[in-house]
């Protein structure tokens, strides 16, 4: 069964959908006349709010609701007080009274946003991350060949059917990599966006898990050849993680001049790092997030 709406979402959700009946306009419709307006709401984030599966918090989100009063000629303030006070994000992780946006780490938060709200993501925050290990691999040539990854997930309330990855590239000119599930998990909703960069997919666990029913699941990102240049990998984290390892694996035959590697948390943290002879070099942390934890490397001096 589908969990209970929180009563000021709901409320809110209720009072959309009644007055997009009212109005008698499609969502299309809605969007351009935001649009007109200045501001840009996609169609799965319109349906998303008037179904109840997510809810506006951010400034942008805001001003766009209300526009959407005047659009769908409420009362000035009905919508926003609909809402209620803000939602405290963090409620199934007591290490994290409020957790970032989920683009808060990326570079292009709205692009990022826009993507994830064509995909399910309400089950993010009853997820404890109890371990993850990235494995990275880079070609001779210095390209990004693939990744690796492995996480436990703990469910913090009955439910949690997905998880959902996000995957970035910086070089915008390259093809996206193909994703696969290896274990516990198929492929969901895929949100393919080249133009930004960016790879957003549900991986679908066996079943939903029940509240303290932890769940392991594996999946891989390739690259297509020509491989894109690699000189840095991290990962982003908007919730805590209790053990993160990331491993980076360049071919023996050719390997980095120097290695570094890094946490973005309140402040910087940069540690210079041996690679072995094997080619590879890992860091873990323990209690780590939100924030960002990676590698950086130089191929020449």
């Amino acid at each position: 069964m589908p969990e209970p709406l929180e009563q000021a979402d709901s409320e809110f959700a209720v009072v959309l959908r009644a007055a997009i009946r009212a109005r008698g306009l499609g969502l299309e419709r809605i969007r351009d006349r935001l649009r007109a307006q200045g501001v840009s709401v996609s169609l799965a984030t319109l349906s998303y709010w008037q179904s109840g599966r997510s809810r506006p918090e951010r400034r942008e989100s805001m001003t766009a609701v209300e526009l959407l009063e005047g659009v769908l000629e409420l009362p000035a303030g009905r919508l926003i007080a609909s809402l209620g006070p803000p939602r405290r994000r963090g409620r199934w992780l007591s290490t994290v009274p409020v957790s970032p946006e989920v683009a808060a780490f990326w570079p292009r938060p709205d692009a990022v946003e826009d993507a994830v709200s064509e995909v399910d993501i309400r089950w993010d925050e009853r997820l404890t991350r109890i371990s993850q290990h990235d494995r990275v691999f880079v070609s001779a040539d210095g390209g990004e060949r693939s990744y690796h990854s492995r996480q436990v997930l703990r469910a913090e309330a009955d439910g949690p059917d997905r998880w959902v990855v996000i995957m970035h590239l910086d070089e915008h000119d390259r093809p996206l990599p193909t994703i696969r599930p290896l274990r516990h998990c198929r492929l969901g909703r895929t949100v393919l966006r080249p133009a930004d960069g960016l790879l957003v997919a549900e991986l679908m666990f066996d079943r939903p898990l029940r509240k303290g029913e932890t769940v392991i699941t594996e999946h891989e990102l390739e690259n297509s050849a020509p491989y894109p240049p690699a000189d840095n990998y991290e990962r982003k984290f908007r919730l805590p993680v209790r053990e993160f390892v990331l491993e980076i694996c360049f071919d023996p035959a050719r390997l980095p001049v120097s290695c570094v590697r890094y946490s973005r948390l309140d402040a910087a943290d940069e540690i210079a790092q041996q690679v072995e002879p094997s080619g590879s070099v890992h860091g873990v942390a323990l209690n780590f997030g939100p924030g960002r934890y990676g590698f950086r490397w130089d191929w020449q001096k």
